[in-house]
């Protein structure tokens, strides 16, 4: 079977005024294909995928595109329309089921110019989701997602048929969804086969053989010091050819690391005293509204590792304006210790002066910019080089929210509320803090929906319930995750609303074995076979809906084998299955659609 070519890049660069982004890089994306792309901040992992959509023409080099290739972009600060969210997404059950998963269903007929930048984010990525296209092109688009969102993505990602190209943080997303992984480093790009672990031990091999190489490098340049040492009188019969070739080797140095050491952001904190932040019965409204925490018992201990979960817009971020002091309670009590000094990370961050020098933002307004304290500063969050001196305008997204979260560190809390640190950072950063937060004595209370930064960085977790609850989770994240989309396949199946049972998604999702659709494992996938229609509507609805369940059901089994499946002959196999027990799967839901139409109007 041919496999259609989307998208190629050949010899493709870019750069900043300051340096060259990327150079050379070739890159071709198939039908099928699954790439994953990380780089440190700034590297041009945004501006690459800008090119593969089509929204950007590179600096030099040439792309081809495919004949009729449809190309869904996600910009990492996506521009929508004016118009209510429903326009911005577009109608029909599937772009319902899209906004409802991603938690934008009561926001369908807002205008988009009132959304949060979250909230938008989220708009722009059910707008590509809920429209057909042979190539998804995503960057960063969990961000703003909460846990059962990111979730339903990773699902819809691992099912859907064309290709994708994506950036993330989110380590668990990437190693479960792409099948290669494009490194940009220095102006360089390599190509990993494989996920996230397999670009982890391709990187450590190559600066394995680099550490190497410089060893044999110094090594001989040792003896071709010493040759060119030599009295004065042998060194005028040396070949100069051999001279200049010795004097290059000496002189030669390796290439600098992309970031000089590792993210030293040890500082000496205040001791914290036995009483950190407690919240007693603590309620909270927004003006009139209803309440958005309720009843709230919270106390924080010295050595907290706190990791707070819950649905967007449960009110996760209100709890921790709540713990640092920026919001009054409307009932209850919130008591601070005496020795505990805050620092909140918020979503926002600080306020920067685009038009200030990195250097004037972390020295503030009481200090000369450039001095040796905030010169170590700088350097233990990579701010080196030129970055110092470069205005915050020119940034990235990722070297932005590092000198954000600086300016928070450099207040020297022993309690840190972290709410989505994760956003925007690069996995090099988000590696560096987790090792940061390990041995860090203060107090953390963390935000995030990010599985493996929890995981490595909390001890304990509460989740922010609809009601306004905080209450203990046991198990973990993966059984907070269960319970939660048990909570809404039972609320799915109890509804009387249009989306199929189980919220299917356009481009089909998993399910159980068993129904007319299902088979054994590993037979030819086929759709089920036609049959007289049913005395009754009745009767054809639920026998629909056993089709549907028996064909999310292989869906489901295919996605797991593809996403376990090893060589090229297996994936395209098994992502030919997938595609077609989809194809079937959506001409059930089709029929679905017109049963339940009929049956609503009385035909």
């Amino acid at each position: 079977m041919r496999v259609a070519i989307l998208v190629d890049l050949s010899g493709v660069s870019a750069r900043r005024s300051d340096r060259v982004l990327f150079a050379d890089l070739s890159l071709t994306i198939a039908d099928g294909d699954r790439v994953g792309v990380v780089g440190v901040n700034g590297t041009g992992k945004s501006t690459l995928l800008r090119v593969v959509a089509g929204a950007d023409e590179p600096e030099g080099g040439r792309v081809r595109r495919g004949r009729s290739a449809r190309v869904g972009f996600l910009e990492q600060e996506p521009r929508l329309a004016p118009g209510p969210v429903r326009d911005a997404v577009g109608t029909g059950w599937e772009a319902d089921a899209v906004i409802d998963r991603l938690g934008m269903a009561g926001e369908a007929e807002t205008d988009v110019g009132r959304l949060s930048g979250g909230q938008a984010k989220r708009v722009a990525l059910a707008a590509v989701l809920a429209r057909p296209a042979e190539l998804l092109v995503l960057d960063e688009p969990t961000n703003h997602l909460d846990l059962g969102a990111i979730a339903w993505l990773e699902q819809r990602l691992l099912e859907m048929r064309g290709a994708l190209v994506l950036v993330t943080h989110d380590r668990h997303l990437l190693e479960r969804v792409t099948s290669r992984v494009i490194e940009l480093d220095r102006g360089r790009s390599y190509v990993h086969v494989g996920g996230y672990d397999a670009y982890l031990a391709a990187r450590a091999e190559r600066e394995e053989r680099a550490a190497s190489a410089e060893a044999t490098r110094r090594n001989l340049a040792r003896r071709e010091l010493a040759w060119l040492r030599r009295g004065a009188p042998a060194r005028t019969r040396k070949p100069q050819a051999r001279v200049d070739a010795a004097r290059a080797l000496v002189g030669s140095r390796p290439d600098a690391p992309a970031r000089a050491s590792g993210l030293d952001i040890r500082a000496v904190t205040p001791r914290l005293g036995d009483k950190v932040v407690e919240l007693a019965s603590v309620s909270y409204r927004y003006d009139d509204g209803p309440l958005v925490l309720s009843g709230v018992d919270l106390v924080l201990d010295p050595g907290e590792r706190l990791g707070v979960v819950g649905a967007n817009g449960a009110g996760k971020s209100t709890l921790l304006e709540l713990l640092a002091g920026r919001r009054e309670p409307t009932a209850g009590t919130v008591e601070v210790g005496p020795t505990a000094v805050l620092g909140l990370y918020d979503q926002k961050g600080r306020e920067l002066d685009s038009g200030a020098r990195v250097q004037e933002v972390v020295a503030g307004s009481a200090r000369r910019p450039g001095g040796p304290e905030d010169v170590a500063l700088m350097e233990r969050f990579w701010f080196t080089g030129e970055l110092p001196f470069a205005r915050v305008a020119t940034l990235s997204g990722g070297e932005r929210r590092r000198l954000q979260l600086l300016v928070v560190l450099a207040q020297r809390p022993n309690v840190l509320l972290l709410d989505e640190p994760t956003n925007d950072f690069d996995l090099d950063t988000l590696r560096a803090l987790e090792d940061f937060l390990e041995d860090w004595p203060g107090a953390l209370v963390t935000v995030s929906h990010d599985r493996v930064f929890l995981e490595r960085t909390t001890d304990r977790l509460v989740a922010v319930g609809r009601d306004g609850s905080v209450e203990p989770v046991a198990g973990g994240i993966a059984a907070w995750l269960a319970a939660g989309e048990d909570r809404r396949r039972r609320a799915s199946h109890a509804s009387d609303g249009r989306t199929p049972p189980g919220g299917a998604s356009p481009r089909g999702a998993g399910g159980g074995r068993g129904g007319p659709g299902g088979r054994a494992a590993g037979a030819a996938p086929r759709a089920p076979t036609p049959a007289r229609k049913p005395a009754t509507p009745g009767r054809e609805l639920r026998a629909l809906e056993r089709d549907m369940d028996g064909l999310r059901s292989r869906a489901g089994e295919l996605a797991e084998q593809f996403a376990a499946a090893v060589g090229h002959e297996a994936l395209a196999r098994l992502g030919g299955e997938l595609a077609e027990v989809n194809d079937a799967l959506r001409s059930v839901e089709e029929r679905w659609l017109e049963v339940a139409t009929e049956a609503e109007s009385g035909g």
